[in-house]
């Protein structure tokens, strides 16, 4: 099923590093961008003026502050008859306040109306990511860079460009699927259990080739399930609020808060499940042995253990043989959570599904002997630097078997 593409929302995007005088409004000319060629290319001609724009500052670890505001476009020499001034006046808030030298400033241009200012430092992970979602190739750090949204740099809205947008508050609409609503109509408006629908994802695709290429499949899993999951969570919440939200004293505000919430919560508790099913489902493919959620030091649960619970805590069985994977379909900073998991085990395998992890963050991954393990697709979203050490579905699956062999 078709998900749509990001030339549906966006036109074109303009990005630069911002230097010492751009993040200081009392010496930055009334908060103000020189333009260049490649900010015409997005903005045109014209003089545009109080264009609304959301501002959303994200941090390392994607933690996020965001406020309303706009831009204006114009020419400051728009009366001269053969010299053209171009400027970029933004509106100072709460992101502009926290932008500092050398983050990256991104400008998007929504298809609809308005714009989006992404503001992130550029050694962090959201900044790895916006590149790869909009295909730009940075030419100058400090002078715009622009690329168009359409044609060859026209995303697709898969699983991981979603990942990306839900990270800047845009959640795309589903398009309608005949074949989804047959397989979820079983539920009715009831959200199965996790597993449930993960076992539907996997048996609705017909997949050959799950021992040619595991990492495939793994991802393939992942988008139908995804599928299944937001089809139905649409029509659920669709119901919920067709009914309203209603207490004795009226409008139940809090109600619809919690509800709010026991959404966006179901969203990420959900993906973290589905991805240790399905990788579970693979490790059965493989004939691999583990055990699941095994308990070892301090009451700590790794997600995978191999061969299992029991050569673990045999202390004779060689430590050399023992292999751990936790799973978590994105990481922020709880990638350090799996260090502590497995304390026979030297270099610990995390298995994440989140794409640009900076390098920064897999520099200190590697410090600690975490290795990272992604299914091929993703490493594309990685540094060249960065490649060359990443695992991928298709190497743990090789080593697992190894050890067990």
């Amino acid at each position: 099923m078709e998900r749509g593409h990001l030339s549906e929302y966006f036109s074109g995007i303009a990005v630069k590093r911002l230097s010492a005088v751009e993040t200081r409004p009392s010496t930055s000319n009334q908060h103000e961008f020189n333009a260049s060629t490649e900010l015409k290319k997005l903005l045109g001609e014209d003089d545009l003026k109080d264009i609304a724009t959301k501002f959303i500052w994200i941090g390392h670890e994607q933690e996020t502050v965001e406020a309303e505001g706009f831009v204006t476009w114009y020419d400051a020499r728009r009366k001269h008859p053969t010299r053209s001034e171009y400027r970029l006046y933004y509106s100072t808030n709460d992101v502009t306040a926290m932008m500092d030298e050398g983050d990256a400033f991104f400008l998007a241009k929504r298809k609809a109306e308005g714009c989006l200012v992404i503001i992130t430092p550029s050694d962090s992970t959201m900044y790895n990511q916006l590149l790869w979602l909009f295909g730009v190739d940075v030419q100058s750090e400090f002078q715009f860079s622009y690329q168009s949204v359409g044609g060859n740099s026209d995303a697709a809205l898969d699983f991981v460009a979603r990942f990306i947008l839900e990270a800047l508050d845009i959640d795309p609409e589903e398009p309608e699927g005949p074949d989804l609503d047959r397989l979820i109509a079983p539920f009715g408006l009831l959200m199965p259990k996790a597993r449930i629908l993960s076992n539907l994802a996997r048996s609705s695709l017909a997949l050959p080739f799950i021992q040619d290429a595991p990492d495939l499949a793994l991802m393939k899993w992942m988008e139908r399930e995804d599928q299944l999951f937001r089809r139905l969570e649409r029509k659920i919440v669709a119901e919920r609020l067709r009914t309203g939200f209603r207490n004795s004293d009226g409008e139940d505000v809090e109600g619809f808060i919690t509800f709010s919430l026991s959404v966006q919560n179901r969203r990420k508790s959900r993906a973290g499940l589905a991805l240790e099913s399905h990788i579970e489902a693979l490790l059965t493919a493989f004939k691999i042995n583990y055990s699941r959620g095994a308990i070892t030091e301090n009451g700590n649960k790794p997600d995978f253990l191999f061969p299992g619970a029991a050569e673990y805590a045999n202390p004779c069985f060689d430590a050399e043989r023992l292999t751990m994977l936790g799973a978590k379909s994105t990481l922020k900073e709880r990638w350090r959570q799996v260090l502590s998991e497995a304390e026979r085990i030297h270099v610990k395998h995390l298995l994440t599904l989140e794409p640009g992890i900076s390098l920064k963050q897999t520099a200190e991954m590697q410090a600690k002997q975490l290795q990272l393990v992604l299914p091929r697709d993703l490493h594309a979203t990685y540094k060249p630097e960065q490649r060359a050490w990443l695992m991928d579905v298709s190497d743990f699956i090789r080593l697992a078997q190894s050890r067990q062999s």
